[in-house]
């Protein structure tokens, strides 16, 4: 249950598969990250022939990797419907027609969206190189995401067990009670997943995985001190750069602008929109950086790989 002053959200079942679908495309940005592209459906062939059409692709430019979209209903089942889906999806995606056909159609949606193209910018990658950054991207083996409503036992083991990386995200539906025409939606903080498959997510010496560590966590490893000035330099494409300075506060949180915030993503996205950017969502952990141009992101790669000993 959500509680908003008077109101109270209650869970509720998605209307359709097709409710679920919309929710993720039009917050995509959100659950798959900052510096993703999101990529509509569009049909793509097994070696045989056979057509298939997953719900959409993503190309995460951070991380270099790309994913299969598909939106399920835990209503569906594992063995019967979604596990033959995939499998048939990943053999259409692993042909060369397949991915020269998405890389197309990211370019076009490059072409269309200056808010894909400053993400380009804003990773140092120009425009020049696109197509090269694209093509190694899709050359390599696609990750399997799948926005869902529940995870299963069934649906946890067969991800487990399955060749290619899987990763899953838990997206919720609310309505109101008593009112259940206002419908709100939970999605992840910070695009983490509920299961995640990948080599990337295998536990660190630390215990942790990556998207587990917060600033109390650095604070505690002695990586970050209360009172410790954070620093991010931004400007709007073509518009005037800005410093923004903010300070680490003994909760964890982060204070910039008068305002707090308990992630450092948002505590960027405040500062991008104070600077006339139009970027909803970015990634705080390696846009803000301490006195030495370390990033956030920096010093939570040292305390994942540091020796559990050296934590006493």
């Amino acid at each position: 249950m959500i509680i908003a002053g008077s109101k109270k959200f209650i869970a509720a079942a998605f209307a359709s598969e097709k409710e679920l679908e919309h929710v993720v495309q039009v917050n995509a940005e959100y659950i798959f990250g900052p510096d993703s592209l999101y990529l509509p459906k569009s049909l793509i062939l097994t070696p045989g022939g056979n057509g298939t059409i997953p719900d959409g692709f993503v190309i995460d430019l951070a991380s270099r990797s790309w994913y299969i979209i598909e939106a399920e209903l835990a209503v569906h089942s594992v063995w019967n419907h979604i596990a033959p889906q995939i499998a048939k999806q990943v053999i259409a995606a692993a042909q060369p027609a397949s991915r020269k056909m998405l890389i197309e159609l990211a370019i076009n949606r490059v072409k269309d969206n200056a808010g894909y193209r400053d993400r380009f910018e804003e990773l140092g990658i120009k425009e020049i190189d696109i197509r090269r950054v694209l093509s190694e991207i899709l050359d390599r083996e696609p990750v399997i995401g799948i926005p869902i409503d529940q995870v299963s036992a069934d649906l946890r083991e067969w991800a487990q067990t399955l060749k290619a990386d899987v990763k899953l995200w838990l997206i919720r539906k609310l309505v109101e009670f008593g009112n259940p025409e206002n419908v709100i939606y939970e999605i992840p903080e910070e695009s983490q997943p509920v299961l995640d498959t990948s080599p990337a997510s295998e536990d660190t010496p630390s215990g942790l995985k990556y998207y587990d560590v917060t600033i109390a966590y650095l604070l505690t490893a002695g990586l970050l001190h209360e009172g410790d000035m954070l620093f991010m330099v931004y400007g709007p494409h073509g518009g005037e750069k800005k410093k923004y300075e903010a300070t680490v506060l003994q909760s964890g949180s982060i204070e910039v602008l008068g305002k707090t915030f308990s992630a450092p993503s948002y505590a960027a996205l405040l500062c991008m929109q104070d600077a006339g950017g139009s970027r909803d969502s970015v990634n705080g952990w390696v846009t803000w950086k301490v006195a030495d141009g370390r990033t956030l992101a920096d010093l939570r790669e040292a305390f994942l790989n540091k020796p559990a000993q050296d934590e006493k």
